[in-house]
């Protein structure tokens, strides 16, 4: 074979609208209501082969008790142990095929995903997960199209890279998978995340343990499918939904670990983190660690801030899929001039917001993933509620009778230092400090200082003076930090994700930075006419 192939263009995909009449409105109500009639069996999958262990939980959407779409079976340590064997073997071949042939599952995966999956991922996730159809369609379809196509893009101009050779050598650069497995751990919220953490190592040549949130199996397995449709071999990636302690042990006890693909809570990145650091002797090479973590995400306003943009940014940023994002706004720190300007129009606003079933399209949230994230969430109302330092001013309801429903919520928090301005709550809470107009310097300090993370972070100012101050003094406070908008939202290819402290390592998902973490260069240097004589010039007599 001859010639220089390059892959398709990238670019990213339109997000469709699911107005009233257009015809993927039709379509999604459709998949919706089917897959709310099925009663789904998930397996494990290891090497192609669908294992069902009899160890079985229930899928439950998080907005109706009442609507079980199935069940999922769980995995071990014995279950992840099979698994890793067969994923390291399924690698050899794999990570043997040309790039160009790698990178075609992934693109024809983005065009079926394109086409005739959208409405299955999309329905997958709005009731496993309990998203709206917006939120569904720029995280299942969207981005992970986004995921695959710039994933070759970014993958195409890395393998480009190619040192200089002087006259006589030719030297060159392999970009070579890593060495035995990765571990990819994605979360619930979002089902890009799990596409993007088991799909862009194995793009590449890797071989990969996928296990899913057991809040997410059911986008998760959908993923996993459509990759299988798409051409993906037998045990390149493997699924396995389980138990997160044994498969983790499982798979950080293994010498052929090479990797770890995260996206979850701090804690638990930072346990995983000391296991690897306490197993180092036994890898065969030392494993790459990227993880994005958690984040107290900030909007921080001038008092040259325009206030409908600012009251706009707060509501979405805060509340949108429930403030259940690593990127969703919880803590505002907004002049007193302002403030006096929109506080009402904030708090009637945010009240005035839909809630219920994500399959009735008029509602802008819905509920939030499961028990253990209700009773946290609403464990901080409750003490906002009773807290001399504190007021809620919008919201503040909740009900777990028919589903995990808590109302969009505004606390006033009177000191910077209150837990709702500190802590990460994951969840329909926003809270609020207002502070003097001129105290705008010492604000950005608090602003800097109060959390241990820095993922997102957003000014609004009309003065560019402010705006300046602010990209400076907050220069490690964010690793994605808008202006004049919502701290959520990024786009694949064109705002590269992930932030540093507490929230992760930066390797920025949906970029070329990511992508290299999975690689393991070998420079070749050819020597095209060899030396035959061991004496150098300089050795000549005078």
């Amino acid at each position: 074979m001859s010639g220089t192939i390059r892959m398709p263009p990238a670019v990213n995909e339109p997000v469709l609208s699911y107005a009233p009449c257009t015809p993927e409105r039709a379509e999604l109500k459709s998949t919706l209501h089917a897959m709310s009639e099925q009663d789904a069996d998930i397996p494990i999958i290891i090497g192609g082969e669908e294992i069902r262990t009899g160890n079985t939980h229930p899928i439950r959407a998080p907005h109706d008790h009442g609507l079980e779409l199935g069940v999922w079976h769980a995995g071990g340590a014995e279950e992840a142990r099979r698994a890793i064997a067969n994923t390291v073997e399924a690698r050899r071949e794999w990570a043997s095929w040309p790039w160009e042939d790698r990178a075609a599952v992934f693109l024809k995966a983005a065009e079926l995903l394109s086409t005739t999956w959208r409405s299955t991922l999309n329905a997958a996730t709005m009731l496993g997960q309990s998203k709206n159809a917006f939120q569904a369609e720029i995280d299942s379809a969207c981005e992970i199209i986004d995921f695959f196509r710039f994933g070759a893009h970014f993958a195409e101009q890395i393998f480009d890279h190619q040192p200089v050779s002087e006259k006589g050598v030719w030297n060159r650069i392999e970009y070579r998978p890593l060495e035995g497995f990765v571990y990819a751990v994605s979360p619930f919220n979002f089902t890009a995340i799990g596409a993007n953490l088991a799909g862009t190592p194995a793009m590449v040549g890797c071989g990969v343990l996928w296990k899913p949130s057991k809040t997410a199996v059911l986008s998760g397995y959908y993923t996993y499918k459509l990759l299988e449709e798409a051409g993906l071999p037998p045990g390149v990636i493997n699924f396995v939904p389980g138990d997160p302690v044994e498969i983790s042990a499982a798979a950080t006890d293994h010498a052929d670990f090479a990797g770890l693909h995260f996206t979850g809570s701090t804690a638990v990145f930072q346990s995983l983190w000391t296991t690897v650091g306490r197993n180092i002797g036994r890898y065969r090479s030392y494993p790459r660690l990227v993880g994005e973590t958690g984040g107290k995400d900030f909007i921080v306003a001038h008092p040259s801030a325009d206030p409908a943009a600012l009251r706009t940014a707060i509501v979405r940023g805060s509340f949108e899929y429930q403030g259940q994002k690593c990127s969703a706004a919880s803590r505002a720190y907004v002049p007193a001039s302002l403030w006096r300007e929109i506080g009402d129009d904030l708090a009637a606003e945010t009240d005035a917001l839909a809630m219920g079933d994500p399959a009735d399209f008029r509602n802008f949230v819905n509920a939030v993933i499961d028990r253990w994230g209700f009773d946290s969430i609403t464990g901080y109302i409750d003490r906002a509620k009773a807290s001399p330092d504190a007021e809620v001013i919008a919201g503040g309801e909740y009900s777990d009778s028919d589903g995990f429903f808590i109302r969009p919520t505004l606390v006033l928090a009177r000191t910077p230092d209150h837990e709702t301005m500190c802590d990460e709550i994951f969840g329909p809470v926003m809270s609020i400090h207002v502070y003097p107009d001129n105290a705008w310097s010492e604000t950005l300090d608090i602003v800097d200082s109060t959390s241990p993370y820095a993922l997102t972070g957003a000014v609004f100012s009309q003065e560019r003076r402010g705006v300046r101050e602010a990209l400076e003094r907050l220069r490690n406070a964010a690793g994605n930090f808008y202006i004049n908008d919502k701290p959520t939202g990024a786009v694949v290819g064109q705002q590269p994700f992930g932030g540093g402290r507490a929230s992760g390592t930066n390797d920025k998902a949906g970029s070329a930075y990511n992508i290299m973490r999975w690689l393991s260069p070998r420079t070749i240097k050819e020597n095209l006419v060899p030396p035959t004589s061991v004496e150098y010039p300089f050795m000549g007599e005078e």
